[in-house]
């Protein structure tokens, strides 16, 4: 090859990669980060597995020598392409055949979220419910629906997690950079930042719009720090679920009305839409205001045509998730759009009034519930509780007929499966059984898998979690540089891959007794250090910077991780994200979750292990309830459906059920092996979870099910209730 071809090759993996870099589609496409990963490695790491950030820090001149890798441009070239086929051939789905039909013709589905969660490198997600919106967005473009969704560019993003040695959280903000990021700045025809203006508290906030590509589906943010606007108005999204209620309230106005007249700036008009949360519920107000300001219609028929549009989800049972302003604040920020509504400020605070609120504050939860035709919980035990919790807002009803439904979550197959297991299911399932994942023939060849094969694909995915919860210890006690080099040695000796692990990863509210195992020390200490079935668990997960409560429930169960017995049996790993989750929960052989039920809506991260062959041990709560009722042999559960009124009663009685379940189920059913090794009743489990749970909890079931019971006949203007 002469120097002429080696250049021009050069440019095309430069110019190739660029565009692989900028579709988000690479989070759940392994082959293209892999491409990205040989580049440099260690780099890859460092920048947070970011394609835009790792081309940037190589340069073009680095980059291109790739091009001279045996067969680099070759793999290059065929991931481009299928991406471009992915992209531009919308698939025919059975699933959604019938979906793709009635929307031929109208707009797409508006779908609006305070977070998205689609890869640790972009840090605009808190939790779950980020997590499950960006898990939505890749199962809509997977299945070709004509879906866009808004949202809010954080340019500090959630908070940091670091630990001081006592386990005493404390919170960084680092600012995100959004030149490194897969972002694009959108422009208006004079090549300007394409902007919109929302008048907040009586003055005008502007936001630009960027734009992020999930697959098929453009997702739409708006960022308010531009030159517009003064230094507190820059903050509106400085960070995620920070600042005070005036913040807070700008905030979920910018996202609902911001968010809409972005859509109508691009040329977009939704047929139906869905607010993922209460975040987003002032949007029916906006979509009132221009029928009544554009079709001179009085606020009641625009409100009927606007609800008949929208589908609401509520994901919290817990009284303090539901976002309450007060009434004063709610005038001051909404009094100009409420002018322009025709209302007066007692009729507009109507809107938002919980009968069972003593302090009489304006409910975002409520006003998402008034003006939306459609509203479902995310689990059949969620659906019951918001229908009794909300049961005051349709007196003339029963609190079993309150009108809200419920579609329980699933998650996104192609993001969390592990690739040990990917494989395993491809050689027996087939090469298309992530299109056909929600296809209950599909999992029945689990029973073709050897158990040998079964364990060993296990096995490999436990051997990865060890190494990285070791790298990241480690690394973390460097970056503190308190920690004296024994602990540094220590941390290379962390876990071992033949040892029963749990993993426990999750928000660090109290509810979710994260230290239920702890409530018992001495069995505790007895159950993990045995000598002959020992025991050991990862731990990860943050407390909201205003949670006392779950920031000291951090420290005990890092104090336990220190007690001299647990040392090498109890971890907690810091700074939980997207990127901890996947290596937890494709490597744990047990994944824990033991919230004060009913207060778990729906949890997704049991349903993440589940589909990497790991058993669920569990509450009844949540989507447990329906995995469990579905198949007991896929998993255990703690406890039973009884909820005790005194809640120290309940907890003792719960850490009572968690230890029976450990000592005389799990432990023994994981370390009874065959000849060869094989935990055979074990294995014989996961093949329940994975054939049982496989069709029912992924992302492209939920989606499908979203667009066919509320989508579609939102997109027809059909009154619900």
């Amino acid at each position: 090859m002469n120097s002429s071809d080696r250049e021009g090759d050069g440019a095309r993996v430069v110019a190739l990669l660029d565009r692989l870099a900028k579709n988000l589609h690479w989070a759940w496409h392994a082959e293209a980060r892999r491409l990205f990963s040989e580049l440099n490695p260690d780099l890859f790491r460092v920048v947070g597995r970011n394609p835009a950030a790792l081309l940037r820090d190589l340069g073009p001149d680095r980059v291109a020598h790739a091009a001279l890798r045996p067969g680099y441009l070759e793999r290059l070239a065929k991931t481009v392409a299928q991406l471009d086929r992915y992209r531009d051939e919308p698939p025919a789905r059975a699933l959604v055949a019938d979906v793709l039909k009635a929307f031929e013709g109208k707009g797409p589905i508006a779908y609006f979220c305070a977070e998205y969660g689609i890869h640790e490198s972009l840090a605009i997600y808190a939790g779950g419910l980020g997590i499950l919106a960006g898990d939505h967005l890749k199962s809509a473009s997977d299945l070709g629906l004509p879906l866009v969704a808004v949202g809010l560019l954080y340019r500090e993003g959630y908070l940091r997690q670091r630990l001081e040695e006592d386990g005493s959280q404390t919170s960084e903000y680092p600012r995100l950079d959004f030149d490194r990021q897969p972002l694009e700045l959108l422009r208006d025809m004079g090549g300007s930042p394409l902007t919109v203006t929302v008048d907040i508290a009586g003055r005008t906030v502007t936001a630009q719009v960027w734009k992020a590509l999930v697959g098929r589906v453009p997702l739409y943010l708006l960022d308010t720090d531009v030159p517009q606007n003064s230094p507190s108005d820059h903050w509106i999204t400085a960070r995620l679920y920070a600042g005070g209620l005036d913040n807070r309230i700008a905030q979920e106005l910018l996202l609902a009305v911001g968010g809409m007249r972005a859509l109508r700036k691009l040329g977009i008009e939704p047929s139906a839409f869905h607010m993922n949360e209460g975040h987003s519920a002032f949007l029916p107000l906006e979509l009132i205001r221009e029928r009544v300001l554009g079709k001179g219609e009085t606020f009641e028929q625009a409100r009927k045509h606007v609800a008949s549009k929208i589908l609401f989800t509520t994901h919290t049972p817990v009284p303090a998730g539901h976002d309450r302003f007060p009434l004063e604040l709610v005038e001051q920020h909404l009094g100009e759009l409420r002018k322009q509504l025709g209302l007066s400020p007692d009729e507009l605070k109507a809107l938002g009034r919980d009968p069972d609120d003593p302090l009489d504050r304006f409910c975002m939860t409520v006003l998402a519930l008034k003006l939306s035709e459609r509203a479902n919980g995310v689990s059949e035990l969620h659906g019951d509780v918001s229908r009794k919790m909300w049961r005051k807002l349709w007196p003339d009803r029963s609190p079993d007929m309150a009108p809200i439904a419920h579609v329980t979550n699933g998650v996104h197959a192609g993001s969390w499966i592990a690739d040990p297991m990917k494989a395993l299911l491809a050689k027996y399932l087939g090469a298309d059984w992530l299109d056909r994942v929600s296809e209950k023939e599909t999992w029945r060849a689990i029973d073709k898998v050897p158990d040998e094969e079964l364990w060993e694909a296990q096995l490999e995915s436990k051997e990865q979690l060890v190494s990285f919860v070791r790298f990241r210890v480690g690394r973390d006690i460097l970056h503190k540089g308190k920690l004296p080099p024994q602990e540094i040695a220590a941390a290379a000796q962390l876990l071992s891959a033949p040892v029963l692990t749990i993993g426990f990863a999750r928000r660090f509210a109290t509810y979710k007794r994260a230290d239920l195992l702890f409530a018992d020390m001495e069995r505790a200490v007895k159950l993990l250090d045995h000598s002959t079935r020992p025991v050991q668990i990862v731990y990860a997960g943050k407390a909201h910077p205003q949670d006392t409560h779950g920031q000291e429930v951090i420290r005990k169960v890092v104090q336990a991780a220190r007690h001299p017995r647990l040392k090498n049996r109890v971890v907690f790993v810091e700074d939980y994200d997207i990127g901890v989750a996947r290596e937890l929960v494709a490597g744990v052989d047990v994944w824990l979750n033991n919230p004060r039920r009913p207060h778990e809506a729906s949890g997704t991260s049991g349903q993440k292990a589940a589909l990497n062959g790991a058993l669920n041990v569990s509450i009844l709560d949540g989507w447990w309830v329906e995995g469990w009722r579905e198949d007991p042999l896929s998993g255990f559960a703690i406890g039973d459906d009884k909820v005790l009124e005194d809640q120290v009663a309940q907890d003792k009685k719960d850490a009572e059920s968690l230890y029976e379940v450990l000592e005389k189920q799990v432990i023994p059913t994981y370390y009874e092996r065959d000849r060869q090794g094989v935990p055979r009743k074990w294995v014989e489990r996961m093949k329940h979870a994975l054939k049982t749970l496989g069709p029912l909890y992924n992302t492209h079931r939920m989606v499908a099910e979203y667009a066919r019971r509320f989508y579609v006949p939102s997109a027809l203007g059909e009154v619900a209730r």
